[in-house]
């Protein structure tokens, strides 16, 4: 019912479909072809008949449930114990969980903790044991455990660290000369929060169980192996930038898998790959059993659009080691809470994780490639999986032409379509040239109006504070946002082809030149990217190409059509499935329903843009508009009630950062002026603010934005560099005061005069093992040097300075320098301000009665990161 017939040129029109009929012709054949012929069932006159609407769109509804769906979660099935038998060199999935059962038994496993610093590293040592004793005589294994310090920019932070800890396993045959290592790497460390079961112990438990089926193969390996088992992330990133800049393996490692996670169970994603290593993706398309990969998540990620960062960076950058980057993100829900349990994370996803990395390190470790990597750097690439099936990838320069092939060759087919419709209706070129160019116009609009009303639904929905209704029913997604958009998309076509009837052109040639506009504007989009070098522009591309398609060899438009929409709609339900639980750490400063807007707008386009117009073939195609807004009315009626508060206990949590904070502040004479104690709240997502009147706190509740002007970084304990860019966000609520078990002491022990401009202070701090320094120079001073990290003084930062300091078996002070330097060589006053935050992040023995019970008053789907900080200035 819905082929495309124009290019069947016929002077017959009784022998033409009904649909590329001229108004004038149909009355002549309607008697001799009402009561004959299949076609009588669909078409009544010009159009088809209206029941038919909703058997066409539930097609596409049930092709996405029961396809592109089920194909997003598919896994393959788990090994067991009992399958060992006859699978001894495969990744048996029971042996992995008990490794994660195990290791998150240990508890939360923070930076600076006996959890992470010693009983971990005891775990870790236990299995390397027990790996050794029972690997081939032909293989060499040992482990180092090292200990480290350093500093590094991250952002717009200087993050410096002391003795934070990384195990490392060694493998490879002892025969062999090779210095080309392949460096595989997750962490073992946790956020204070939770016990960190699927970021990051579940990687922890693959590489474990990929390393005991490797020892115990007949297989060989022709390179070796590091296995690092980082154990400082979340500080974040500290341990592998010690590994790579400091490890004396570290210079061997030629090649690199980075595993982690944004999530909790699911497929594993690659994300990053090289850079500019195509011979990485022909490794992975030919030995990983399970693919799914995508260069639009790698182009995301690298845009700062996912609200995370992974080790790789820190390989890729300090280290020039090409990889791939591959985590878990299904179910971000319970990502950096305490409800990350091993319970919720599926054996199968153990398995397929396992299968993909035990592939993977022996097709890099075995390959040639590896042995001189910067043989075969040769440019980016684009990447994708198809359905999970397999792999399609080709290096950046292929995808250049590729794009501007297909849209050629899209414009060519278009023209002579619309050629062939001239040579069939009774219209002049100029005439045709004219409809042509209005319905451009048309669909142009189409499509800007149904980004409007998205984007109006969104800010809407914001304004009366409603917005993430779809948090925990994201199926309301459908109906506050796709129906919207499918709506102006339909609309608009509709209401030109009403209002600029023509009996000599048949509705169905005027669908036909509708869907030629869609590609065409289709093409300008594909060709826009290429030109902006996004890779990305694959997506637009492959829509081009197969209704190119269509129109070369006259397929049915709806049988054409499957697989696209069904990539599409299988790429789309990842990054909602993705997307959603991460607009839950965004912050109150991002509206995250624009973010799902802005991802509506694009899918409707690519999903619908080529099936929406067909709608206009149906008979009261009014009624399909207002189907859409009836279904748009119940879902905004459901977002404002209690169903679509966004949040659930345990499921769907709100998170809220609760620090019990005492501050005291001192004037230049280092006598204190003021001190407060209560509790500090830096909102995580849009609907923060709300909570806080559920909390029945409002009244008491205080912006941070009079000390944000008044006091060097707003007087807050920020913790990492996240909190310092949100900190104008903050909320102050006076409470009881905290309790702690080492203040920290910050003592000038001497102070040198360089020059008659230049004082040289020697400072010495200690405290918790997380604390931030803040630095400002005052009265008319400027810092020249320090033993910090040179780049915000070489880069002329503006200050305040901020400086994570952490610390994990080492503890001993921080003992560092400042050189700060006054042209007018006035020292009676005092040079610098200093604030020192400290955090107790992993003693819940310090959180006092009043502190537990007032996280106790919060609603049960609450997740509050939460433990006792301080913050106390001096000068200098």
């Amino acid at each position: 019912m819905l082929r495309h017939r124009a290019n069947a040129i016929n002077s017959d029109w009784k022998a033409i479909d009904p649909l590329l009929r001229p108004s004038q012709i149909i009355e002549e054949v309607d008697d001799e072809t009402k009561t004959t012929g299949i076609k009588t069932y669909f078409i009544s006159r010009d159009k088809i008949k209206s029941y038919w609407a909703p058997v066409f769109l539930s097609f596409w509804i049930l092709l996405y449930y029961s396809v592109a769906v089920p194909a997003f979660h598919q896994l393959p099935n788990s090994l067991s114990y009992q399958d060992e038998i006859l699978h001894k060199d495969r990744f048996i999935a029971e042996r992995a969980e008990v490794h994660l059962r195990k290791i998150t038994e240990i508890g939360p496993r923070v930076v600076g903790s006996v959890e992470n610093e010693v009983m971990t590293i005891a775990y870790l040592k236990d299995q390397f044991r027990k790996l050794k004793s029972e690997a081939k005589s032909f293989y060499k294994i040992e482990y180092d455990l090292q200990v480290a310090s350093g500093s590094y920019i991250h952002w717009k932070m200087i993050n410096s660290y002391q003795g934070v800890q990384n195990f490392i396993i060694k493998i490879g045959p002892k025969d062999t000369n090779s210095t080309s290592y392949l460096l595989v790497n997750s962490h073992f460390d946790s956020v204070p929060s939770g016990p960190g079961a699927g970021d990051d112990a579940v990687m922890v438990s693959v590489m474990l169980e990929v390393l005991r089926v490797l020892s115990q193969s007949p297989r060989r390996l022709n390179n070796p192996v590091i296995f690092l088992f980082n154990g400082a992330e979340e500080n974040p990133l500290q341990a592998s930038h010690a590994f790579v800049t400091r490890h004396k393996w570290a210079r061997h490692a030629r090649a690199l898998i980075n595993l982690d996670s944004a999530g909790s169970g699911g497929r594993e994603i690659l994300f990053q790959s090289g850079p500019n290593h195509p011979w990485l993706m022909k490794l992975y398309k030919a030995a990983v059993p399970h693919p799914f990969a995508s260069t639009v998540a790698e182009e995301m990620f690298e845009r700062h659009f996912i609200p995370s960062d992974t080790d790789f960076r820190i390989f890729r950058d300090y280290g020039k080691i090409p990889g791939l980057d591959m985590a878990h993100q299904y179910n971000g829900y319970v990502y950096h809470t305490r409800f990350d349990h091993p319970e919720i994370i599926p054996r199968n996803t153990l398995q397929n994780t396992g299968d993909n990395v035990l592939a993977l390190v022996r097709a890099i470790a075995n390959s040639t490639e590896l042995e001189d990597t910067g043989k075969f750097a040769a440019g980016h690439v684009v990447f994708y999986d198809i359905m999970g099936l397999f792999l399609v990838f080709y290096d950046e320069s292929t995808g250049i032409l590729l794009n501007i092939a297909v849209s050629l060759a899209a414009i060519a087919a278009c023209i002579y379509s619309t050629k062939v419709i001239a040579s069939q209706v009774d219209l002049t070129v100029s005439e045709l040239i004219k409809h042509f160019t209005f319905t451009s116009g048309a669909q142009l609009m189409a499509v800007i109006v149904a980004a409007v009303l998205c984007l109006l639904m969104a800010v809407v929905l914001d304004g009366i504070n409603m917005s993430m209704s779809w948090f925990t029913f994201s199926w309301l997604i459908l109906g506050l946002y796709f129906c919207p958009a499918l709506f102006g998309m339909f609309i608009v076509p509709a209401m030109y082809f009403r209002l600029t009837r023509d009996g000599r052109l048949p509705i169905g040639c005027r669908v036909k030149i509708l869907l030629n506009c869609h590609c065409i504007l289709m093409v300008l989009i594909t060709l826009t990217l290429t030109i902006c070098q996004i890779r990305s522009a694959f997506v637009p591309m492959l829509s081009v190409l197969f209704y190119t398609i269509t129109l070369v060899w006259t397929i049915p438009h709806t049988f054409i059509g499957i697989p696209p929409f069904l990539f599409f709609a299988y790429l789309s339900h990842g990054f909602f499935s993705t997307f959603i639980p991460m607009t839950g750490r965004f912050g109150d400063g991002v509206n995250p329903d624009l973010i799902i807007a802005a991802f509506t707008i694009v899918t409707s386009i690519l999903i619908a843009g080529f099936t929406i117009p067909v709608f206009s073939l149906f008979k009261n195609s009014k009624i399909i508009a207002g189907i859409f807004l009836f279904i748009n009315l119940l879902c905004i009626i459901f977002a404002v009630t209690p169903l679509g508060f966004p949040y659930r206990p345990e499921t769907t949590v709100h998170r809220a950062a609760i620090l019990n904070v005492r501050r005291t502040f001192r004037n230049e004479q280092n006598y204190i002026r003021r001190v407060e104690t209560g509790y500090f709240m830096l909102p995580q997502d849009r609907r923060a603010r709300s909570i806080i009147q559920k909390f029945g706190y409002t009244e008491l509740a205080q912006s941070v934005k009079t000390d944000c002007d008044a006091e060097m970084l707003c007087g807050l304990p920020l913790y990492n560099h996240r909190w310092h860019k949100a900190r104008n966000s903050g909320i102050w609520l006076p409470g009881p005061d905290p309790n702690f078990n080492q203040m920290p002491v910050l003592k000038m022990s001497t102070k040198n005069q360089l020059s008659k401009t230049k004082m040289r202070f020697n400072m010495i701090l200690t405290g918790p093992d997380h604390m931030g320094i803040f630095l400002r120079p005052i009265n008319g001073g400027n810092i020249s040097n320090w033993s910090f990290h040179e780049t915000p003084l070489r880069m002329n930062w503006p200050s305040p300075y901020f400086i994570y300091f952490s610390y994990g078996i080492v503890t001993s002070p921080l003992e560092f320098y400042l050189d700060v330097e006054n042209n007018l060589g006035n020292w009676s006053r005092p040079a610098f301000e200093i604030g020192i935050a400290a955090h107790w992040n992993h003693d819940d023995n310090l959180q006092t009665a009043d502190f537990k019970q007032f996280l106790a008053s919060l609603p049960k789907y609450v997740d509050a990161i939460a433990w006792p900080a301080s913050y106390d200035t001096w000068y200098f």
